[in-house]
């Protein structure tokens, strides 16, 4: 160990060979470590450093076939196989705009990426796995039996970073924004609220309030917004299972958001987790990790847009889910009589 307390390199390998079936970012956490701190101990033994920014990520992306994409936070994890297509650069955001993989990233959160092959019992599995500036993990791509490993060996070497060492220096964690309201705003909100014609415009609007997501939400009141009970979320996945319509779930962390798009078909609770467990697309959700729900319905060009939007104990966005809402196969109105029943939270539990 470390005069400062942080592992070795050897003694990290040493852990993850002591601990083969322990999830990478629980290992992490019980040795005091980050997640790329975890991975750049195996630089050299099945870990190579690449240069981080998407749109060399992306490209290399787009050319490795079928994959498995995996987007999460510390409560959700998201993941969809297809293949990576229709890349769209930008300053301070890019998409991968398809209609297996749908994502929204954000560069300047993109800071460490490595690529990993690692021994299972299954076979080598290879993987670029992305991190943030705290080393906690933005996105991963994960190759499956049909991918092209030409096109993986190629983006290795294209993106292979000058820096190879098997340590880093990652930065504190950024603390979760807790609930920020402005009461004093409050008539501004719902009027400027009543007047959206695009559900992007309502963060600029709570920024320039001086509040936030959550706390615009326990303030604004009917018809804006209502709070249900924390288990409505089993609930609205129930019943989207049942009316086989299409949903929208989008789960994300700073760096990047990943959408599905699609039906939901099998649910399978396991402990604390809340599975989705469908062909292309799985969800792994920690109920008990849900501390707020909330229906919000925002006023757009094109109607209402409706969601269940779930948040942790500290304010932390879990995911949102809206409908599907395209020409031929709108779902919107299925949606939203779904959200009209789900559950209040009761006075008693407020």
């Amino acid at each position: 160990m470390a005069l400062d307390g942080i592992p070795t390199p050897e003694e990290i390998r040493q852990a993850e060979a002591d601990n083969p079936k322990t999830r990478e970012r629980d290992l992490a956490e019980s040795l005091g470590i980050s997640e790329a701190d975890l991975v750049a101990a195996r630089v050299g033994r099945g870990a190579t450093r690449l240069e981080a920014h998407p749109d060399g990520i992306m490209a290399a992306a787009c050319e490795l076939g079928e994959v498995m994409a995996l987007t999460r936070n510390r409560s959700v994890v998201h993941e969809k196989t297809g293949v990576y297509a229709n890349y769209h650069s930008g300053v301070h955001a890019s998409m991968i705009l398809n209609d297996e993989i749908d994502l929204r990233i954000f560069p300047k959160h993109w800071h460490y990426a490595y690529a990993v092959e690692k021994p299972t019992d299954a076979g080598m599995r290879r993987s670029i796995q992305v991190f943030d500036a705290a080393g906690d993990a933005v996105h991963k791509i994960f190759l499956r039996e049909r991918s092209d490993l030409d096109a993986w060996a190629l983006a290795v070497e294209q993106l292979r970073h000058a820096d190879q060492t098997e340590t880093l220096s990652v930065g504190a964690r950024p603390p979760v924004e807790a609930a920020r309201s402005n009461p004093a705003k409050l008539d501004v909100l719902r009027q400027e609220w009543a007047r959206l014609t695009d559900t992007h415009q309502f963060l600029t609007l709570t920024a320039r309030l001086r509040m936030n997501r959550l706390g615009a939400y326990r303030i604004a009141g009917a018809p804006f917004v209502r709070q249900l009970e924390p288990g409505a979320v089993v609930d609205m996945l129930q019943a989207v299972q049942a009316e086989g319509i299409g949903i929208m779930v989008f789960v994300g962390n700073r760096g990047c958001i990943q959408i599905h798009s699609g039906p939901i078909q099998t649910l399978r609770p396991m402990g604390p987790w809340q599975n989705v467990l469908d062909a292309g697309f799985s969800l792994h959700l920690r109920q008990d990790h849900v501390a707020e729900v909330w229906a919000v319905e925002k006023p757009t060009k094109r109607g209402p847009a409706v969601s269940v939007e779930a948040f942790d104990a500290e304010g932390g966005l879990i995911f949102q889910v809206f409908a599907v809402g395209k020409e031929g196969g709108d779902d919107r109105p299925a949606w939203r009589d779904i959200v009209a029943g789900l559950p209040d939270l009761s006075r008693e539990t407020v």
